[in-house]
């Protein structure tokens, strides 16, 4: 959630630290518009997890993730 400058985890409302507008922590950042055919056409879902909510979440796949290791970061 990003209200006031600030980006809170969704599911735990962790404050994720910052410095200014730049994030100083993992931040799994969803910005979805379900689209036609779905339950939700046309509903759009935001919200942010820190990096603890993320992996409990990732935990409980069937199928893992899948992962790369990248070498230029944004």
């Amino acid at each position: 959630m990003r209200k006031y400058g600030k980006v809170i985890c969704n599911q735990c409302k962790k404050e994720l630290k910052s410095e200014g507008k730049y994030l100083k922590e993992g931040c799994f950042a969803v910005d979805y518009t379900f689209g036609y055919f779905s339950r939700k056409d046309g509903t759009r879902h935001r919200f942010d997890l820190c990096e603890d909510c993320y992996d409990r979440l990732i935990g409980q796949f069937a199928i893992p993730v899948e992962e790369d290791e990248e070498t230029e970061l944004c």
